[in-house]
């Protein structure tokens, strides 16, 4: 049995780990999360007793899931009987993959488009509709038991977006063809049609974990519900999240109450919590507890707790002025209190805002370097078979990334062989060994890995032209990467082709963080820098539940600085022709006793 030093885990971090039953954990910010998560899982691991169970942990992203399978396995816990990863990945590998014989739409095969595929589909459809104003930004939707839902806030594009959503729903099954949410809903649709994969997964599944559970669409906790509910509870759940932190609401994200839980798992499930903040300072948690949609409670516990925070709130300055002032911010952080660049965050309502902005810093702080999702060079599409070579190529050899590199290079070969390439002699430390060896002379990031692929094929004897998914996700790589430089070039982002900046997408921050709120969810600085906090933008201008929703996102904002806060919500932003973008309303009633500027 896993066991550990007492304090190594809090009283309540305990409780939840060793509670027996199923567990819904409400855990304020910055009160050990992944810490807990990470020993459940280690916990739950050490107590299985036959080969043919797993322990299954679902996350919003993969970078949470790499993080915390390699905080299991720093505790010295085997984890072949862990399967951790998205839910997209879930119900791709334990669901559509073995079972899509029965489901028609995919019986006789399926491909999943990436992003930029789908793009550009959408694009070509919305053509027809340029006068309509209609984009295919317009055209996102997701999906629930009772069909599609669209995204696009502006009732009157809607009729529109069904038109061209039909023909692409159309295009997508005469091509074989299905998006992630598509691929969500085929897995629910397997799993309702054929309740007995419900019942043969609970019989596998020990335990299953859900990580961000207020970012969980309701056809997601179905599925897991279905297979909770067939193992009249021989499955446990355990899931941890945060209601104050369910920004993705637009997206169908949907913060579950407990008694809807249990109705749906018919599961008994214990109520606990997470209350102790160890990142911030009281006074930060005082500023973001206005914003306590949930009204959990948060006490501050941390190291920094007693840290004399800045917290700024500037509603005069102009837009012109902004980037300046943000610039002293920084300069002041940096030079004055000795904070690390990488502990600096600049965070705006979505990415058109930090466009310019990126680039005005970027200009006028040649000294420093800036990260930030929007900056990456070609798109994340996990399931792109060269995105995932990409990561092996792009991240150099070292003692500390060996263990994440052999699991990379474990999934590239089980890759290679769902889709027939079969290199039985090939381990994974041979492949790391033969990646490794490659070292394409190239400056330019894209014609790097290009050669470095084209190598990799050549030394493994593989012809990639005998192989249509590999060939497709080969030129989707490429395609979509391209049309990603060329729009962050045009944003005026320099460097963006260096093979150095490619390299940083897999290594930890180094600079100044540029990110969307949306973006920094679960992440922390020291310092967060905050603007365009506008009503319109803090909330969207046509969110029906705007007051609760811009409270989430100014908790959210609040909650991932340790130190020092500083928001603005400046003058100066044209909105529509006639009028003027005026301060978020729920920041700007919100009462407290700001710092002055101290530059």
């Amino acid at each position: 049995m896993f066991t550990w030093q007492p304090t190594e885990l809090t009283p309540e971090q305990t409780a939840a780990v060793l509670h027996p039953e199923s567990v819904f954990l409400v855990a304020c910010p910055g009160s050990g999360k992944t810490r807990t998560l990470t020993y459940k899982i280690a916990y739950e691991l050490s107590m299985i007793q036959s080969r043919r169970k797993f322990v299954i942990a679902i996350t919003y992203t993969n970078r949470a899931a790499d993080e915390i399978k390699e905080r299991v396995e720093s505790l010295g816990i085997r984890t072949e009987q862990l399967w951790i990863g998205t839910i997209h990945s879930f119900c791709l590998e334990w669901i559509v993959k073995p079972y899509h014989i029965y489901e028609e739409s995919i019986a006789s095969g399926f491909r999943i488009i990436d992003s930029h595929e789908k793009e550009k589909l959408l694009e070509s459809l919305c053509k027809p509709y340029q006068k309509d104003k209609i984009t295919h930004y317009d055209c996102d939707y997701y999906v629930n038991d009772n069909g599609y839902h669209l995204i696009c806030p502006d009732n009157k594009k809607h009729a529109f977006i069904h038109e061209i959503l039909r023909e692409y729903f159309n295009q997508l099954a005469m091509q074989k063809q299905i998006d992630f949410e598509l691929l969500l809903w085929s897995a629910r649709s397997l799993c309702k049609e054929n309740p007995e994969i419900n019942l043969t997964l609970s019989l596998l599944f020990s335990v299953i974990l859900v990580d961000e559970y207020q970012d969980t669409k309701k056809i997601q906790y179905g599925i897991l519900a279905g297979i909770l509910k067939a193992g009249n509870g021989n499955t446990r759940l355990f899931m941890v999240g945060d209601p104050n932190q369910a920004i993705f609401g637009s997206l169908g994200g949907y913060p579950i109450l407990l008694p809807e839980l249990i109705n749906i798992t018919n599961l008994s499930i214990k109520n606990f919590a997470l209350t102790e903040n160890f990142r911030s300072s009281e006074n930060i948690i005082k500023y973001f507890n206005n914003y306590n949609l949930y009204k959990t409670n948060i006490v501050a516990a941390g190291k920094d707790r007693s840290y004399p925070s800045i917290i700024c709130y500037d509603d005069l300055i102009h837009r012109d002025s902004l980037v300046h002032e943000i610039i002293k911010i920084i300069r002041f952080n940096i030079d004055i209190l000795n904070i690390k660049p990488d502990e600096i965050c600049v965070v705006a309502p979505q990415w058109v805002h930090l466009a310019s902005m990126t680039r005005q810093l970027v200009v006028n702080m040649p000294e420093q370097s800036f990260d930030g999702p929007g900056m990456v060079p070609f798109a994340r599409d996990i399931e792109n078979y060269w995105y995932k070579v990409s990561k092996l190529a792009l991240t150099l050899p070292s003692p500390e990334n060996y263990v994440r590199r052999l699991r990379w290079a474990a999934e590239i070969i089980k890759d290679f062989n769902d889709i027939g390439i079969y290199l039985p002699k090939l381990s994974s430390r041979e492949l790391l060994r033969l990646c490794n060896s490659i070292q394409p002379i190239e400056q330019d990031g894209l014609n790097f890995l290009k050669r470095f692929f084209i190598e990799l094929l050549d030394h493994l004897g593989i012809e990639l032209i005998f192989f249509k998914q590999l060939n497709e996700h080969f030129d989707a790589f490429f395609d979509s990467s391209t049309s990603r430089i060329e729009r962050l070039e045009k944003e005026g982002i320099t460097g963006i082709r260096d093979i150095n900046f490619f390299r940083k997408v897999f290594q930890n921050r180094t600079g100044i963080t540029v990110s969307t709120i949306h973006g920094v969810k679960g992440a922390e600085f020291d310092v967060v820098i905050s603007y365009a906090l506008l009503e319109g933008m803090v909330p969207h201008f046509n969110d029906p539940d705007g007051s609760d929703s811009a409270k989430k996102l100014l908790y959210v904002i609040g909650s991932r600085a340790r130190k020092n806060l500083y928001l603005f919500s400046e003058t100066g932003r044209s909105r529509g022709r006639y009028n003027m973008y005026t301060p978020t309303e729920v920041l700007n009633s919100c009462v407290f006793f700001y710092s002055q500027k101290p530059i």
